[in-house]
């Protein structure tokens, strides 16, 4: 049975009208609806804003993964030159589409991807953003269902768009097709920095999960021997039972302490890596359109040099075709005008973008560091202090046990100096007993 939502929100605003202009976005409360292939999760959206084309202070409505990835996709269409923030994965492994851990994670990437739209100048100013926080569920269905049937053919994945545009080099080396493209250093650097970010970025993921799963393993072997050595102390008696059986609780506490550990390390170090290496992505798929738009520029370039020549010998001719190709001549002027105000509108957006980009990445970056550093050395003294407490009682059992060992010892060395005087003793007994009988005899 699927579960019913409250999508009713507070009336009152959390913040005095009198403050600066603010857009805050919380996605919360995940949910499962539904059952089998058709089951999704919904999640709670949460916007509170004293912006006058909003419809109140405070607005709450339900959405589904699909809904995101609708306002992605018009963002994306409309704003040319935007870095649009990525959209967290799917999951590849259809067990884990439902586990509370990825459930988790997708909610974190979904709230991050709304809140930097909402933080974004000219971004937060889209009515679809206004239509994604405040329209009703239907109203969202039946928008989804518009563009499905208008974009069905687009990429799902913004980066194909990337590759149709590099696939061009196949033409280029099959002869097919000239090659166009922007010759500007800077821009040139920009492209270079941008491949090479985003493999050191992958680099860096690709090792942070195996620190997760490094720390889970140990987490896992932890608890395994603090159940064996807790069995192990429940069979021998005295100190030495106790002091195994308090090495398998503080094993069993470490695990507990590294498990939540690794959990740290998913959330607050490998997840900001990876969604930087989705943002690297979107911004070549930026990139991917001002090339587009670039070669566009200089196609209609082209395209009016050969009609300004082809109307020049209309002229000459004086031909009736003259006026219809005059007409086609300044449409073309027009469409190349606004493509070039199009190509450097997008260049101009896209270096405040990398500028913002670069602000942010040093925060973001910087932050997920700090976080490692600080939960690594928390850990370290959480390990380091746990086995210390257990020294005194495992060096008194070690000197318990040497000591007995040393009375032993010396109980042994005792027989042993004991035993050729016991044997002179019988020797000499058995002399006698020979010497008596002889002399009977």
């Amino acid at each position: 049975m699927e579960q019913q939502r409250s999508t009713s929100g507070s009336s009152l605003s959390p913040r005095s009208p009198s403050s600066q202009p603010y857009l805050s976005v919380s996605v919360t409360d995940p949910v499962k609806l539904g059952n089998g292939v058709q089951a999704y999760i919904s999640y709670r959206v949460i916007t509170k804003t004293n912006l006058p084309e909003y419809q109140g202070p405070e607005k709450i409505v339900i959405r589904r993964y699909s809904d995101f990835v609708w306002l992605r996709d018009r963002l994306f269409e409309k704003y040319k030159g935007i870095f649009i923030p990525p959209l967290p994965e799917k999951s590849a492994v259809e067990k884990f589409r439902f586990s509370a851990e990825f459930i988790e994670m997708r909610r974190q990437g979904l709230d991050v991807f709304v809140n930097r739209i909402a933080s974004h100048h000219d971004l937060q100013q889209s009515d679809d953003l206004r239509t994604f926080l405040q329209a009703d569920e239907e109203t969202m269905e039946r928008l989804r269902s518009y563009e499905t049937g208008i974009f069905k053919k687009k990429p799902a994945d913004l980066m194909q768009i990337f590759k149709d545009v590099q696939s061009k080099v196949s033409d280029v080396v099959l002869g097919k097709e000239k090659p166009v493209e922007e010759s500007n250093p800077e821009y040139e650097k920009l492209k270079h920095y941008i491949f090479e970010l985003e493999n050191h970025l992958s680099e860096a993921q690709k090792h942070a999960y195996r620190l997760v799963k490094r720390h889970r393993e140990l987490s896992q072997s932890l608890q395994d021997f603090g159940k064996a050595t807790k069995l192990l102390g429940a069979c021998e008696g005295n100190a030495l039972g106790k002091t195994f059986t308090e090495l398998g609780v503080k094993s069993e506490t470490l695990s507990i302490k590294l498990q939540k550990e690794s959990h740290q390390l998913l959330m607050n170090f490998e997840e900001p890596l990876k969604d930087y290496v989705r943002a690297v992505q979107s911004i070549k798929a930026a990139i991917a359109e001002r090339a587009n738009a670039f070669r566009q520029q200089c196609e209609l370039v082209e395209t009016i040099k050969l009609k300004e020549i082809n109307l020049d010998k209309l002229m000459l001719t004086r031909s009736d075709k003259v006026g219809e190709a005059e007409l086609e001549y300044k449409e073309l002027k027009a469409d190349s005008e606004e493509a070039t105000r199009r190509f450097q509108t997008i260049v101009s957006l896209m270096n405040e973008e990398m500028m913002r980009f670069q602000e942010q990445k040093t925060f973001d970056m910087g932050l997920a560091f700090h976080n490692f550093a600080k939960g690594q050395a928390r850990l370290a003294i959480s390990i380091a202090d746990a086995w210390r407490s257990l020294l005194p009682k495992l060096e008194a059992c070690t000197n318990l046990k040497k000591a007995d060992g040393e009375e032993r010892s010396k109980r042994y060395l005792t027989y042993q100096m004991a035993k050729p005087v016991e044997k002179h003793e019988n020797s000499m007994k058995m002399q006698q007993i020979i010497l008596v009988s002889s002399e009977t005899n």
